[in-house]
């Protein structure tokens, strides 16, 4: 019985129509070195120009890399499409193509050939310029259209769990709240200044991919610095942890109840 359910409930959180995905508008940001990064934008529906809404930074995992912008409708853009989500939780959604070449995280190198190291430092190699891009593009956003500043998210799968974590530390005063998926996390670098910004981190503990350690490693630091943090751990799930994150009854609503405290951009 309770597997039923759970299947009703994914049924009908998952599900859309075919058609759907052509509500992600193809985009283009070129940044200073002219390097080309693809992104979908979903616009919140029946978009009213007079009002302001939030925006979720979507980032995906790094089998999802390429250059034909469309593997990335496979995850997250589901959760976001689903009419009910729509109403309720209306938004920009902006889910950028990392490139086959490129990483969100500027810690990581492949995940499929090496494993990620606990205590890494992100300054020692600098921002990659996919993550910055998708960083410049919710920014470029809030020029563009109504946005409201203080209702910024950000949230993503494996390699944009990583990427999740580091756009956060380089970027405190633009996101209100992060929710990474089974990516794993810095012990070094998380200080005072990202206080103000909740996380809500998910890990399957059967994880061969990105080893759960790193996000139960990030959950006591985190707490360490004095950062409000929830806790998900899938008891016997793999590095699909996103399919029981996605039909958590509370991942959108506790994401929109977050405002930034502060916004000094």
């Amino acid at each position: 019985m309770k597997n039923l359910i759970i299947l009703v409930i994914m049924f009908f959180t998952l599900s859309v129509s075919a058609q759907d995905t052509s509500l992600y508008l193809r985009k283009e940001y070129v940044n200073a070195e002219g390097k080309v990064l693809p992104y979908r934008i979903l616009y919140p529906e029946n978009y009213d120009k007079s009002k302001k809404y939030p925006v979720i930074l979507f980032l995906h995992g790094a089998g999802e890399r390429g250059n034909d912008n469309t593997k990335q409708l496979t995850h997250g853009s589901r959760l976001f499409l689903a009419d009910s989500n729509r109403k309720k939780f209306p938004c920009f959604v902006i889910i950028p193509q990392c490139p086959q070449d490129g990483y969100w995280s500027s810690a990581k190198i492949d995940r499929s050939t090496s494993p990620i190291t606990i205590g890494f430092d992100y300054e020692a190699t600098g921002i990659t310029w996919p993550l910055q891009s998708a960083i410049d593009i919710v920014k470029q956003l809030t020029k563009d259209e109504k946005v409201d500043r203080k209702r910024i998210y950000i949230t993503g799968l494996s390699m944009g769990g990583m990427g999740t974590f580091e756009a956060v530390y380089r970027n405190p005063d633009l996101f209100a709240t992060a929710l990474p998926i089974c990516g794993g996390g810095d012990t070094v670098h998380y200080d005072n200044r990202v206080k103000a910004v909740p996380f809500w981190i998910f890990h399957g503990n059967a994880d061969a991919v990105v080893n759960v350690n790193l996000s139960r490693s990030m959950v006591a630091k985190l707490k360490a610095s004095g950062v409000n943090v929830k806790y998900t751990e899938y008891p016997g799930v793999n590095h699909n942890s996103w399919d029981n994150a996605f039909v958590e009854p509370t991942y959108l609503s506790w994401m929109f109840s977050q405002k930034r405290k502060k916004v000094k951009w």
